[in-house]
C-alpha cells in the first residue's frame, strides 16, 4: 500500500499535467490563426494543436472562449497602446490614438474578430465573451478629463457611450463591407468622427 499510493499520485499528477500542456496548445495554435488574420474556426485549431475537434470541444465549449482566452496575451493594454501620447492631456489627441490604435488591431486580427462577433451576436448571453477592449482605451485615453477639476460626470458617460459605437470592430466592417472603403479610408473615417464626437463633447480647441 505504501508503494501503491506515491505511483497513484504521481499517475494523477501527470494526467493533470498532460491536460495543462493540451489546453496550452490548444489556446497556443489559436493564438497563431489569430497572427494571420484569417478566419479562425475550431476544426482548423483542433488540427492545428494536433488534437481532435472533440477533443478540443472538451476543453473550450463553444470557439467564444477559446477566442477570449487565446486573445488575453495578444492585446497590449490601454497604457501601452497609448504609449506614445502618454505625456499628453489632449482628449482628442488620445481618442485619435486609441481609435486608431484599436481599428488596426482589429484589421491585424480581422479573422479571430469577426468569427468572435459571429459567435456571440446571436447569443447576447455569451457577449461577456467579448473581450471589449474598446471600454479599457476610452477609459484610459479621456482619464486626464475624469480627473481634471469641473469634470461633468454626466457629459463623459455620455461620451464614453458616444465614443464606443465609433470605436469598434463593427464601424470598422460597416465602412469596409459595406461602403466599399479601403482600410486607411476606413480608420481615417473612425478617427475623424472620434474626435469630432470628443470636441463637441468637451470643447476642446481643435487646434
Amino acid at each position: 500500500m505504501q508503494e501503491t499510493e506515491p505511483k497513484t499520485r504521481q499517475g494523477a499528477k501527470g494526467r493533470t499535467n498532460q491536460k495543462l500542456r493540451t489546453r496550452a496548445a490548444i489556446v497556443s495554435a489559436a493564438a497563431e490563426l489569430m497572427r494571420t488574420g484569417h478566419e479562425v474556426t475550431m476544426p482548423e485549431v483542433a488540427k492545428a494543436a494536433l488534437v481532435s475537434e472533440a477533443t478540443a470541444y472538451r476543453y473550450f465549449p463553444d470557439l467564444a472562449s477559446l477566442l477570449r482566452e487565446s486573445m488575453a496575451d495578444e492585446w497590449p493594454t490601454p497604457e501601452q497602446a497609448l504609449r506614445a501620447v502618454a505625456d499628453s492631456t489632449d482628449p482628442v489627441v488620445r481618442v485619435a490614438a486609441a481609435t486608431e490604435h484599436l481599428l488596426r488591431h482589429v484589421l491585424a486580427y480581422q479573422g479571430a474578430t469577426r468569427a468572435m462577433i459571429a459567435a456571440t451576436i446571436t447569443r447576447p448571453e455569451a457577449a461577456a465573451a467579448r473581450p471589449a477592449l474598446r471600454i479599457g482605451l476610452i477609459d484610459h485615453a479621456l482619464a486626464p478629463v475624469a480627473e481634471a477639476p469641473g469634470a461633468d460626470p454626466a457629459a463623459l458617460a455620455q461620451l464614453k457611450r458616444d465614443l464606443a459605437v465609433v470605436m469598434s470592430a463593427e464601424t470598422l466592417f460597416t465602412l469596409t463591407d459595406l461602403l466599399r472603403l479601403d482600410a486607411e479610408e476606413a480608420i481615417a473615417s473612425a478617427v475623424h468622427t472620434a474626435t469630432t464626437l470628443t470636441r463637441a463633447t468637451l470643447g476642446t480647441d481643435p487646434t
